[in-house]
């Protein structure tokens, strides 16, 4: 900025409150030099040279300035479903290298018309500068294929022919901002249904879009930070309760969230969506399009192949979308946003640190995948991608990882992975040719929160999932993690168990509630009267008989993931899920609110400590027994365990605590928990623009792969200086100003 001191300060002070809707000015510095005669001000095209550290938007919801022209009948982008400014439209998705500019986006294909290019060039037009501008006469298109594939309508045609098989009750494959999404009339049970069948998606929950924040009030309860949610720029599927406890007495049909109290909710966020669904006029089921466990479809040369059995029509467009990106979900938690799934809206935003990290790319682990690069003080975290089993996703896996160095010119000095060696992730670090450092899967979880909430050690973190290798080769999972400076204690941990199947134990609760019982009563399981139940058939149970006794194929776990399954089974919710987290999900909508009571437990002595869930356990039997109230008992579980967060706390002695690990996706557990820490005096941190899950655990391998690699350097300094130091006493080192290191004139030489 060239002019008057008084104009210039002028400028300064307008900065903040005058800068672009989506801006984020993290510091202002100035400093006043001599001008050099300036007589206008230019955006010139971008150099590529330097270090590439601009931070991308991610992708932005519609913004209203774009909602009112495309309804407006005079305006000339009336109708048309890839309007966007400067404040809204694809960011990340459509980006193919730094610098931001058109050329390298995949907007390159459509040359703007004359009046685009003269918005593009105004800087007093809201369009100055938007990458992806641009409008009916220059812009991407619509058309709707058939099953085949085979064009049957284009522009507002293919619009209107869309939502009338959507009303017919068929299944739409729409290709959205960051991939295809699958579309049906949510009021339809037999078209939900259809979906279900076709995705392979037996009772994992659908998300719905409906067309107008009025209608979603109508059918859910908001707090003013769920519509906050709703609306924001980011437009995250919002986990929203519904008005009416029996879902299927609401406008959509009881098979979108089956048994299932809360709905994932979403308002439409591209102009697509919304002349969609205005046409509609009824909410829709929008899931991901793809097969389960495979990552989103992006590209309608390979639609028909990956989407051929499940949708019956599609509307594609001709937007090359860059890289997939799922719907991001989010839910609100004692008045805070917290993010379950990161993606379209929020990656690849990073999280800011004070210090400066090294390069580091961080691999993440097994499920719920995402990938994590530190450059400078950033750490940038990529979109959610999904778990590794399928081939597809593991080819998505892999071209995120090189994708996300490429972007940023960023050579990693290291990688960060799993300990787990099976887990494809760290078998992939493995391939690299960078020093390799694996961090314990639940250390990476207390570091991320730790990282999140900018917090420095020493803190108690409290990491609870489902299952992650530990140190001891046992699978961990109800931990408490003493974290230094220089790595982490294992204060405390809930009592091991065996899993009879291992992993198949995740997928049938009565398994691990079988091994429950089992550490408990031990051959006498297997008399009757000993909460023995499940549905076992004869054969089962001796084959599982066998693998307890035998400890084959029968882990050992401390897993407080494992811990919710077994109880479900216990007092008769699930024996099996449908989906991971089923019957812990079952567990938490079945709580009574305003039941207070705990059970009992036990905490040992020594290191670590363990808890000792055997006298909860024997009164829930008893409860099951006397007075089967599931709600109560479903109450006194969670109390419990906040109970036990507040005992080892105490015991553990440090101020901070932190909560993570997938069972803090449970908004019971959690609230519970801040609340009893706070009561007794601790400070307690939880994920918010992280996913507590293993979505956010690539941020903590980068913080642990930066802590080991300080270690090795302290210690390497230390060697050099202890070899400095033998050198200098064998009168190898002369060292400037030794003479004057002589003792005193009557000093005592032995003391020197």
């Amino acid at each position: 900025m060239e002019g008057a001191g008084e104009r210039v300060r002028e400028f300064v002070s307008r900065l903040e409150k005058d800068k672009p809707r989506r801006a984020v000015i993290r510091s202002i510095e100035c400093s006043y030099l001599e001008a050099n005669g300036y007589d206008r001000f230019e955006i010139r095209e971008s150099e590529d040279e330097g270090g590439k550290s601009v931070l991308i938007l991610p992708d932005i919801a519609t913004c209203a300035d774009c909602v009112q022209e495309i309804f407006d009948p005079s305006n000339r982008r009336f109708g048309y479903p890839f309007t966007n400014c400067t404040n809204c439209g694809p960011r990340f998705s459509i980006i193919e290298s730094l610098p931001y500019d058109r050329g390298n986006t995949s907007m390159k294909a459509f040359a703007m018309c004359p009046e685009c290019e003269r918005e593009y060039h105004d800087p007093l037009d809201r369009r100055f500068h938007a990458q992806p501008n641009a409008c009916p006469r220059c812009g991407p298109q619509v058309a709707f294929w058939d099953a085949e594939g085979e064009v049957l309508a284009r522009r507002s045609e293919a619009l209107l022919a869309a939502a009338g098989v959507i009303r017919e009750g068929k299944i739409l494959a729409l290709k959205g901002v960051g991939g295809f999404q699958l579309m049906v009339d949510a009021r339809s049970d037999a078209a939900v249904q259809r979906l279900r069948a076709r995705k392979c998606r037996a009772a994992k929950p659908f998300a719905v879009m409906y067309p107008s924040l009025e209608m979603a009030r109508e059918e859910c309860e908001l707090s003013e930070g769920e519509e906050g949610l709703l609306v924001s720029a980011a437009g995250p599927i919002v986990l929203l309760r519904g008005k009416i406890g029996h879902m299927g007495q609401m406008g959509i049909s009881a098979s979108v969230a089956p048994d299932n109290p809360w709905i994932g909710v979403m308002l439409p966020y591209s102009p697509l969506h919304y002349l969609l669904m205005t046409e509609l006029g009824f909410p829709v089921v929008a899931t991901s399009g793809n097969l389960s466990d495979e990552p989103i479809c992006i590209d309608e040369r390979e639609v028909l192949e990956r989407l051929g059995g499940i949708a019956d029509f599609y509307l594609v467009h001709d937007r090359a979308i860059v890289r997939h990106m799922d719907d991001s979900i989010a839910r609100m938690v004692l008045g805070r946003e917290q993010i379950l799934r990161r993606a379209r809206g929020y990656a690849p935003f990073p999280v800011h640190q004070t210090g400066e990290l090294p390069t580091i790319l961080a691999v993440g682990a097994h499920m719920k995948t995402s990938i994590a690069l530190s450059v400078g003080t950033e750490v940038f975290i990529s979109q959610h991608i999904g778990d590794l089993e399928a081939a597809e996703a593991l080819a998505a896996f892999r071209r995120t990882a090189a994708d996300l160095p490429r972007l940023y010119d960023a050579i990693p000095k290291a990688v960060g992975c799993d300990l787990h060696p099976d887990y494809l992730s760290t078998q992939y670090a493995a391939e690299l040719a960078w020093p390799r450092y694996p961090v314990q899967h639940h250390y990476a979880h207390v570091l991320a929160c730790m990282a999140e909430n900018e917090l420095a050690a020493p803190a108690l973190g409290v990491a609870w999932d489902g299952t992650g290798m530990g140190t001891d080769g046992t699978v961990w999972g109800g931990e408490f993690l003493r974290v230094t400076g220089e790595g982490f204690e294992r204060v405390a941990h809930l009592r091991q168990f065996r899993l009879p199947g291992g992993d198949t134990a995740a997928k049938e609760p009565r398994r691990a509630a079988l091994g429950l019982l089992y550490a408990i009563f031990g051959e006498g399981l297997w008399d009757e009267g000993n909460g023995l139940s499940g549905g076992f058939q004869q054969g089962e149970v001796r084959l599982l008989r066998q693998m307890l006794e035998r400890k084959i194929n029968a882990p050992l776990t401390s897993s407080a993931g494992r811990l919710f399954d077994a109880v479900a089974s216990l007092i008769g919710l699930r024996q099996r899920a449908g989906f991971e987290g089923q019957a812990a999900m079952d567990l938490e909508f079945a709580v009574d609110p305003e039941v207070t009571g705990v059970y009992q437990f036990g905490i040992g002595s020594g290191m670590p400590r363990v808890i000792d869930w055997e006298p909860m356990i024997l009164e829930i039997l008893e409860d099951v027994r006397r007075n089967p109230d599931i709600r109560g008992t479903a109450a006194r579980f969670h109390n419990t365990l906040a109970e036990m967060m507040v005992r080892v706390a105490e015991i553990a002695g440090e101020e901070m605590v932190v909560l993570t690990g997938g069972c803090f996706q449970n908004r019971t557990l959690t609230e519970l928990a801040v609340r009893r820490l706070k009561e007794s005096g601790f400070e307690v941190y939880w994920h918010q623009r992280v996913p507590p899950n293993d979505g956010g655990i690539a941020l903590g391998q980068i913080m642990g792969a930066v802590e080991e690699m300080r270690r090795e350097r302290d210690v390497n300094d230390l060697r050099d200086i202890s070899r400095d130091a033998r050198a200098v006493a064998a009168g190898e080192i002369y060292l400037e100003g030794a003479q004057n290191l002589k003792p005193e004139r009557g000093a005592d030489s032995d003391n020197q």
